[in-house]
């Protein structure tokens, strides 16, 4: 278990878009949820199942080595990433940039933040089957 003190020191450290090499270590539900990627830092690494191939036959398996970006860094202790690897990336990556991280490209080089939890309307927008809110001004 990582210490906040740990955690505050890591999460301060990292950069969207900072490259890291890991190791796959764990598929629990190829598919569902997503995959578990050792980068040799003390906390450890997640690739959520939205930024991998429909597919779970298409993602890396336990023991893979590759790139991974960091994408995220939340409140639980865990640092999100995405492959750099295009095999390993869904397909709609570019669609999906556009609608859930539209400043994605201007995010890479910044410090990752602690966002906090979520607001119950974060968590709604997320949940809505057609996606955020189109912005009418």
């Amino acid at each position: 278990m990582v210490t906040d003190a740990e955690w505050d020191r890591t999460r301060r450290a990292l950069r969207f878009g900072q490259v890291f090499e890991g190791t796959v270590v764990n598929v629990p539900r190829p598919g569902a949820i997503g995959i578990f990627v050792d980068i040799g830092l003390s906390v450890g690494g997640f690739v959520d199942v939205l930024l991998l191939p429909e597919q779970g036959e298409d993602w890396p398996e336990v023991g893979t080595v590759g790139e991974f970006e960091v994408w995220w860094a939340d409140s639980g202790r865990q640092i999100r990433l995405k492959p750099s690897d295009s095999r390993y990336l869904c397909s709609d990556f570019a669609d999906f940039v556009d609608r859930w991280r539209p400043g994605w490209p201007s995010d890479i080089g910044c410090p990752v933040r602690d966002a906090g939890a979520p607001s119950p309307d974060e968590v709604q927008v997320v949940l809505r089957s057609d996606g955020p809110p189109v912005d009418s001004s």
